[in-house]
């Protein structure tokens, strides 16, 4: 799920620092070094260059795993029976409560799980929304709204403009997923 030139970019960086990536994807790399001649904080400058970071806690590696499970949960699946059951679906993917995940991505992030979960639903309704060939209506199911009106309400809510506004200018208004807050 990450692209070929940011793996390739986190690779070479790192391994300047004389760090061996083994592997890496979403949210995570498989690396080894030597403790003693290279330092997390090393590291963590190198990642945060790059616009990424280095995760140390159990709650943000939790927050992480719940990040990437909704990602493949909304941009991926496309799965009505998923999206309906977002509470379960976590809960299965993950291992925990729904209390639980709520509670760490709280602690760790400045919104709700909740919140997390509608933004990348109206990023994943931008997305298709532009592609024309499924109606509101059809989004609105997809997406678990109760209706097309509801969606255009939240729609406007989180982005500020309605869907046929955005429609005509979307580069104005398209966000990166990992950017939304």
């Amino acid at each position: 799920m990450m692209c070929s030139c940011c793996a390739r970019v986190v690779k070479e960086d790192l391994s300047k620092l004389g760090v061996n990536v083994l592997d890496i994807k979403l949210g995570e790399a498989l690396i080894s070094y030597d403790p003693k001649s290279v330092k997390n904080s090393q590291i963590a400058k190198v990642l945060e260059e790059l616009g990424l970071g280095l995760i140390i806690s159990n709650d943000e590696i939790l927050v992480e795993q719940i990040k990437q499970a909704v990602l493949e949960l909304i941009h991926e699946m496309n799965n009505v029976d998923s999206i309906a059951r977002k509470s379960e679906y976590l809960v299965e993917k993950l291992g925990r409560s729904y209390q639980t995940l709520s509670k760490a991505f709280s602690k760790t992030e400045p919104i709700t799980l909740e919140k997390y979960i509608i933004l990348q639903k109206i990023e994943r309704v931008k997305e298709l929304a532009l592609e024309d060939k499924i109606s509101l209506s059809e989004i609105a199911w997809m997406m678990d709204y109760s209706s097309p009106h509801h969606l255009s309400n939240q729609f406007k809510l989180i982005t500020g403009i309605c869907l046929s506004d955005f429609k005509k200018d979307p580069a104005s208004f398209k966000k990166s997923i990992n950017k939304l807050y």
